[in-house]
């Protein structure tokens, strides 16, 4: 019993302390500058996240299909928010359309977007989505190109009536320094603002390393694991 009552309290504090950093990084934008907070639970288990919804805490995230619903079933009678935020094998497509995240973050290229939209048509259904951009044109990371994005994001308006495109998406350069972490901010944001009047509502950046530079720079969600559940 006590184990379990140090584990909320310190889940408490993680939480209040990155609150408390969003807020302060929100005000250094604009006080009318809205953040929305996605704890991520690829570090947790379900009684921390029910811990989390005691706390206030409503939008969650994963990075697997197969977590996903591992954790909507057990949480089900809870009402959260859940988001898709890893990459999608097509052999997962049916599963995520069964599943109807609130949002999946990581659309990454035009050809999943016509796969997703073919089955999505199939089972008359839409979803919510933000198209993924590889800000900091790294190997290892998916998502389109900063000179591709915009019109990759025109075409998927266009060509996929199934998919809801609600802003974008990136992770940061996965480097020390700090200029080029922001360098990749600031042009995924430059689009982001050239989308916003395509309707683009959501500029989704920043983890638990860089969350705050993120902000800085215009995100308005992020998506935060280990700094909550470590």
């Amino acid at each position: 019993m006590n184990e379990l009552k140090l584990r909320k309290e310190e889940l408490r504090k993680n939480l209040d302390e990155v609150i408390w950093n969003i807020e302060q990084a929100r005000i250094s934008v604009s006080e009318h500058h809205i953040v929305q907070l996605v704890a991520v639970g690829k570090y947790s288990d379900e009684e921390s996240i029910k811990t989390l919804y005691e706390l206030g805490q409503r939008a969650f995230g994963e990075n697997q299909v197969q977590q996903l619903e591992k954790r909507m079933k057990e949480l089900e009678e809870l009402p959260l928010q859940w988001h898709m935020m890893g990459n999608l094998q097509s052999n997962k497509i049916n599963k995520l359309i069964e599943l109807r995240p609130t949002l999946f973050q990581s659309l990454d290229s035009l050809k999943l977007a016509q796969a997703l939209n073919k089955r999505l048509d199939e089972k008359n259904q839409k979803m919510n989505c933000l198209l993924q951009i590889n800000a900091a044109n790294e190997e290892s990371k998916s998502g389109v190109s900063t000179e591709e994005a915009f019109d990759i994001y025109q075409q998927i308006k266009e060509s996929c009536p199934q998919l809801k495109l609600k802003g974008v998406m990136s992770i940061g350069a996965h480097v020390e320094e700090q200029k080029e972490i922001q360098k990749s901010f600031e042009l995924t944001h430059a689009i982001y603002q050239k989308l916003e009047k395509d309707d683009a509502t959501i500029c989704s950046m920043g983890m638990s390393n860089d969350y705050e530079l993120a902000i800085q720079c215009g995100s308005n969600l992020v998506r935060i694991g280990s700094k909550i559940f470590k």
